[in-house]
């Protein structure tokens, strides 16, 4: 069955839409009892005669007389006009030196408050430029447009192989096509890998290590290192800032010039390691085991553990001479027979650490909490004006 709409001769409103079905006297029979006229005759837009109803084709606009003539004259540019105006012409887009050939309608229907819409939406409002072809000039990527153009088509989002769906969804935000970048977002977001927040494993590292030369800096800034056995490594200057080490095996690892600035070394065990020149600023090491640890560098670079929390740390043992605590918080820790020469302590909590053994020569301890500390068997004398609380 074909579906055609119907007008009075002359005019275009109050049309009506009509099934085709029978001959020719049956439409017109049809014509006649919805339009209230006495039909005779049937044209089609551009004035032809149809006197056979074969040639009428599926959403025709036929015009109905009661003469044997189309009064007036009417071209096919006075077809009346509904909410696709002027749309179902051919044009050309030549979009990045790649031409598109497309109806005014696909750009306009689909995504009516578009760029493209509004571009073409009528004729030359935009004042758009064309080639000497007349293609309408678009500096965009045309690999990009045309699943675009294709969407625009059909409704459906198809990306060929080889392109990049980002590149697609930055053209549909140009244009404006909201529904079609809702739909790449969403592909986009679900053709990504799952975030692995799993710790890396000592085999994971290790071949990290060994691609990397040794003259290139090595960052490891933020990486998850929870519980790793990186025990006996060379890390020396690795970028350890903000990682997180807790709980991480570091016995007897070289530590020399890394940077642990703000890591998290909590419940981390660092017996034997080599620390010298280490920068360990505002670095969480609450209960950590550094026992025997060698925080001394020959060079003179002295390592850097201001405003560090070291509550309740194991350091027995440890060579910190001009070591810089400052500041950090030593509360209950172990540092049995350290040795502290000419250390940075200025207003350390030292409160209940047992420094007993330690040698404090020349130490600063000016300003520090030494509420309940343990001074016994000292190798050198405390002088009062180290200590003024």
């Amino acid at each position: 069955m074909r579906r055609v709409t119907l007008f009075v001769n002359g005019t275009s409103t109050n049309g009506k839409v009509v099934a085709v079905y029978g001959s020719l006297e049956d439409l017109l029979t049809v014509a006649s009892s919805k339009l209230g006229i006495r039909a005779s005759s049937v044209y089609n837009g551009n004035g032809g005669l149809i006197d056979d109803i074969t040639l009428i084709r599926d959403d025709d606009v036929l015009y109905v007389s009661e003469g044997d003539s189309l009064e007036g004259e009417r071209g096919p540019q006075e077809e009346p006009r509904g909410p696709d105006e002027g749309q179902t012409d051919w044009l050309t887009l030549n979009v990045g030196g790649r031409c598109f050939t497309t109806t005014r309608s696909t750009l306009v229907r689909k995504e009516p408050e578009s760029m493209l819409a509004h571009m073409f939406r009528e004729k030359d409002v935009w004042g758009n430029k064309q080639d000497s072809q007349g293609a309408y000039l678009i500096d965009r990527s045309p690999d990009y447009f045309e699943p675009i153009l294709n969407y625009l088509r059909h409704g459906q989002l198809i990306i060929n192989d080889g392109i990049n769906p980002l590149g697609v969804l930055e053209e549909a935000r140009f244009f404006g096509i909201e529904q079609l970048a809702e739909q790449l977002e969403t592909l986009i977001k679900l053709s990504q890998p799952p975030e692995d927040h799993s710790p890396l494993t000592r085999k994971e590292f290790i071949r990290y290590l060994l691609a990397t030369t040794t003259k290139s800096e090595l960052r490891c800034q933020g990486l998850n290192f929870h519980g790793a056995d990186l025990s006996r490594l060379d890390l020396r200057y690795i970028n350890f800032k903000m990682a997180n080490l807790r709980g991480a095996n570091l016995t007897h690892s070289n530590l020399s010039g890394a940077n642990l600035e703000r890591a998290d070394l909590s419940m981390a065990c660092l017996d034997g390691a080599n620390l010298q020149g280490v920068k360990m600023l505002c670095t969480n090491a609450e209960g950590a085991s550094l026992r025997g640890c060698n925080f001394e560098d020959p060079s003179g670079i002295k390592a850097n553990l201001e405003g560090a929390n070291l509550k309740g740390v194991d350091m027995e043992g440890s060579q910190m001479t001009g070591i810089n605590l400052r500041v950090a918080t030593l509360k209950n820790a172990k540092l049995k027979n350290c040795n502290l020469r000419g250390a940075t302590l200025a207003g350390t909590d030292l409160e209940n650490c047992d420094l007993s053994g330690c040698d404090l020569q020349e130490a600063n301890l000016r300003g520090s909490n030494v509420k309940g500390a343990i001074f016994e068997e000292m190798l050198t004398p405390l002088h009062m004006s180290q200590s003024v609380r």
